[in-house]
C-alpha cells in the first residue's frame, strides 16, 4: 500500500489555548528538521488544526517513520492514503479496497469514523459512517462492527481530497524542542546523564552540554564516547553544543589540598560552578544532571544538598526517584546504552576516593575548600578560557 501523507497527532499542544499556534509552528519546524536528511521530498503544513506531512514522489517509508518517531510533540503518526473526491459510490469502493489491502486477515471488528471537512460534499458524516460500514460488511461478511472497542478504527476525512487511515504509530510525546527555553546538561560517559538530557528535552527544552575531561587520566576515546552520546541524544533534540572543559589541573589541586574522603563532593561542587558559568554565558535557564537519590556517595540527600549550595540556577534531576533498571530501560530505548557501557573512564571515576564521605556537612566542606584559595580561582578561569566547543549533530 502506498501512503502519500502522514497525519501527525499531537497531545498537550491541543490545550494551549491562544498560544497553540506557537507550539504547532515549533512542531512543524522540528518535523522539517527531522526529515532534512531523509530520502524523499516532503511538504509539512498545517490545515484546520491538523499537521500533515505530504510525501511527493518516492520516499523511504521506514526511514521516514523512524525520523518522525524522534520528534518530541508527536504522539501519533498516521499513514494516510489520499484519493480524489469522487461520487459516494466510488468512495465506497476506495474504502473497501483500503480495508482489503490493509487487513488480509478479515476476522476482526471495526468502526468507521468519518469527518466531512468539505461541507459541499453531499453525504454528511453520520451517513458516511453507516453506509461505509455497510459496504465493508457486504464485502467482508466475516468482519463485525464494534463501536465501543474495535480492532480497527477506520478514519475517512473528506477535504479537498479524501484521507483514509486506520493505523497510528506511537510517537515520543512531549513538547516541541525550544518551546521551554534551554538548559545545560552535565554529560558524562555514563548511563544516566544522556537519559536525563532526553527526559528534560522531551518537555520542550533545548540542550547544551558540558563534559569535564581530564587528560592524560582520561583518554581521547573517553572524550569521543561523550561526543557519540551527544549525537545519540541530538537525534531527538537537534544540534547540541558540547563544551569540553579540561578539568585535570583543578582535580589534581583538589587532590593535593583537600581530605580524600571529600574529593568527590568538592570536585562536584567545582563542576557545578563551572557548568553554571558556561550556562549563564549561553542563556541557559538551568542545569541538568543524571543524579538519582542514593545511587552513589555523591548522590545521597546530604551530598545533593551540599552540591546544590554552589548553584543559583535551578538544577533539574529528572531521574531523582528512578532505580538503575528503569534508567537502563530508557537508555536502551533511546540507543545510548551500548555506547554508555564502553570501558572508557571519565574523570569522576579516576579520582574517586576509596571511602568517600556519604553524609557531608556543608560547613566542613566549605572549610576544606578554603585550602584551595591560593590558586583555585586562577585554575577555574583557565579551564573556562580553554574550553573546547564542539557542535554535535545526529
Amino acid at each position: 500500500m502506498t501512503f502519500q501523507t502522514f497525519l501527525i497527532k499531537y497531545g498537550e499542544i491541543a490545550i494551549k489555548g491562544k498560544n497553540r499556534y506557537m507550539f504547532e509552528d515549533a512542531l512543524v519546524r522540528q518535523i522539517r528538521f527531522a526529515l532534512r536528511n531523509t530520502e524523499g521530498t516532503f511538504r509539512v503544513h498545517k490545515c484546520q488544526g491538523r499537521i500533515y506531512v505530504d510525501c511527493d514522489g518516492y520516499y523511504d517509508f521506514d526511514e521516514t517513520v523512524e525520523s518522525l518517531k524522534k520528534v518530541f510533540g508527536i504522539v501519533g503518526i498516521c499513514p494516510v492514503v489520499r484519493t480524489e473526491v469522487k461520487e459516494f459510490e466510488e468512495l465506497k469502493k476506495d474504502v473497501v479496497a483500503y480495508m482489503d489491502e490493509a487487513y488480509p486477515d478479515k476476522n476482526l471488528t471495526f468502526k468507521v469514523e468519518s469527518r466531512r471537512a468539505k461541507k459541499t460534499y453531499p453525504v454528511n458524516s453520520m451517513e458516511m459512517n453507516c453506509d461505509l460500514g455497510e459496504a465493508i460488511l457486504d464485502a467482508f461478511p466475516e468482519m463485525r462492527v464494534d463501536v465501543h472497542n474495535p480492532d480497527v478504527l477506520l478514519n475517512v476525512e473528506v477535504r479537498e481530497e479524501v484521507y483514509i487511515y486506520s493505523h497510528i504509530i506511537p510517537g515520543p510525546g512531549g513538547m516541541p524542542i525550544g518551546t521551554n527555553g534551554s538548559a545545560m546538561l552535565l554529560l558524562s560517559g555514563g548511563i544516566d546523564s544522556p537519559v536525563a538530557g532526553y527526559m528534560v528535552a522531551k518537555r520542550g527544552v533545548g540542550l547544551e552540554a558540558v563534559y569535564f575531561h581530564a587528560p592524560p587520566y582520561t583518554s581521547e576515546r573517553a572524550k569521543q564516547k561523550v561526543v557519540d552520546l551527544a549525537k545519540k541524544v541530538a537525534a531527538y533534540t537537534g544540534p547540541i553544543r558540547l563544551h569540553v572543559v579540561n578539568f585535570t589541573d583543578i582535580q589534581l589541586y583538589i587532590y593535593d589540598k583537600c581530605p580524600h574522603d571529600e574529593l568527590t563532593i568538592i570536585m562536584r561542587r567545582y563542576m557545578m560552578r563551572i557548568a553554571e558559568t558556561i550556562a549563564k554565558e549561553n542563556g541557559c535557564l538551568g542545569l541538568i544532571t543524571g543524579e538519582s537519590i542514593g545511587q552513589v556517595a555523591s548522590q545521597t540527600m546530604q551530598s545533593l544538598l551540599v552540591t546544590n549550595e554552589v548553584c543559583t540556577l535551578p538544577v533539574y534531576r529528572p531521574l531523582i526517584g528512578f532505580d538503575k533498571q528503569e534508567i537502563v530501560e530508557i537508555s536502551e530505548k533511546i540507543d545510548t546504552y551500548e555506547t554508555s557501557i564502553l570501558p572508557y573512564e571519565d574523570c569522576c571515576t579516576i579520582f574517586v576516593a576509596k571511602h568517600p564521605v556519604t553524609r557531608p556537612k556543608l560547613d566542613v566542606i566549605k572549610r576544606s575548600e578554603t585550602r584551595l584559595s591560593e590558586d583555585i580561582d586562577r585554575l577555574v578561569q583557565e579551564a573556562l578560557d580553554t574550553t573546547e566547543v564542539i557542535d554535535v549533530e545526529a
